[in-house]
């Protein structure tokens, strides 16, 4: 088991949709939490005719050696009531309690039970008073031999509080948020879900999953780990090395957010900072991060394979240099010009928006047919900088007969 890659899914999992963009309490996606796997207090969840429930079950098959073991450990977040005399808010605190050594042998005959409480608690810091209620919960772990040498595991996480609630945000305040389970094999090799050896397919569909699913997790020789995952997930899962951390949303989409946010009006920032602790870490990063590493969230290519036919020969055989300037209505165009954007194509709405536009050439480039194309940014765009950091949305082509060149008078940075 590799725990660092297994701890950066499950972090990535704990916290998915914690908090979301623009990351502002007042912010109308932010005034509901949108927390998945949400085990609520038995009362609340009875009461609920939606999805809403105060367990979940994970179910899955490992092919066994003698004296194999399993180590389970349970992880979630529990929601604290904020209060700093003007307003509410709830933040989270991570928990976390683990089983280990628990005998295959022993789980086949008699199944695990116990029961944590995580107790109540008042903390009052830099003008901010936390309440946390207490929160219990049970863990009921047992193993049914299917075959001589394959056991199917059932894991069953239940809350177990008796917190009183009359709404949602009540109800929220004793349960365990983002729950989530890790199976951890010894002696044993743990079998996918998704893509079980025939002759496994058969147990593996009878095995019975509720609010979580099992993804196997770690490294792929070992096949030793299991998380049990509140949102929909492949086998092997990994965060993108790129990524230079948390965003609460692990669906790698860093660059979008990332300029989205630096984008925000000092204001929207302000506000930001003051939301949430984490909100306000995140934000201290992003503003002081180098432009280099947007540049390694954008078009990283993984996985590339040669294409067949003549594709990447031709490819390889262009002749020539790059260019470094094109010939438009007899004016040689190069990078820092300035031209009227003309759009022929009528592709998508931005050919209409930027007609007429005045645009600075970011850059000159063939493609494989050694058609040119200008890539431009605009004169008025106040985020001309992304774009001649090469980011989405502020940087656009345009071929020879879209655009016409504009007497210089020098460029204004």
């Amino acid at each position: 088991m590799s725990s660092e890659m297994v701890d950066k899914i499950a972090r990535a999992v704990l916290y998915e949709g914690y908090l979301l963009y623009p990351y502002r309490q007042s912010a109308l996606k932010n005034q509901q939490r949108w927390n998945f796997g949400v085990l609520y207090p038995p009362a609340w969840a009875a009461k609920q005719t939606g999805s809403d429930r105060s367990f979940f079950q994970m179910e899955c098959l490992a092919a066994c050696e003698p004296g194999a073991a399993l180590d389970v450990s349970v992880r979630f977040l529990q929601l604290a009531d904020c209060d700093n005399g003007d307003r509410h808010w709830q933040e989270a605190i991570e928990q976390r309690e683990s089983v280990d050594s628990l005998f295959v042998t022993d789980l086949t005959a008699t199944p695990f039970r116990k029961q944590f409480t995580v107790a109540a608690a008042i903390d009052v810091s830099a003008g901010i008073t936390r309440r946390r209620f207490a929160v219990e919960w049970g863990i009921e772990i047992s193993g049914l031999q299917i075959r001589e040498d394959v056991v199917r595991f059932t894991v069953r996480v239940s809350n177990l509080s008796n917190t009183p609630a009359q709404s949602r945000e009540d109800a929220l305040l004793g349960s365990l948020a983002s729950a989530h389970s890790v199976l951890h094999m010894r002696g044993g090799k743990l079998i996918s879900q998704t893509d079980p050896s025939a002759d496994l397919e058969q147990p593996v569909a009878s095995c019975r999953n509720i609010g979580v699913w099992p993804v196997l997790v770690g490294n792929k020789l070992d096949a030793d780990t299991m998380l049990g995952s509140p949102i929909i997930l492949y086998d092997y899962p990994e965060v993108a090395p790129e990524s230079k951390g948390d965003l609460f949303d692990a669906t790698e989409i860093d660059e979008i957010l990332i300029l989205r946010i630096l984008t925000l009006t000092d204001a929207e920032k302000e506000e930001m900072r003051r939301s949430d602790e984490r909100a306000r870490r995140i934000l201290e990063r992003l503003e002081s991060s180098p432009p280099e590493h947007l540049l390694e969230l954008h078009g990283t290519i993984r996985g590339m394979r040669r294409p067949r036919g003549d594709a990447w020969s031709a490819w390889d055989t262009i002749e020539g240099d790059p260019v470094s300037s094109a010939s438009v209505l007899g004016v040689d165009l190069k990078k820092g010009d300035r031209v009227r954007l003309r759009p022929r194509k009528r592709a998508d709405i931005f050919d209409t928006l930027l007609e007429g536009k005045t645009a600075i050439i970011e850059a000159v480039e063939v493609d494989l047919d050694r058609n040119v194309h200008f890539a431009v940014v605009l004169e008025e765009d106040p985020g001309r900088d992304l774009g001649e950091l090469r980011q989405a949305g502020h940087r656009f082509f345009f071929s020879q007969d879209e655009v016409e060149p504009v007497a210089s008078i020098g460029r204004s940075l």
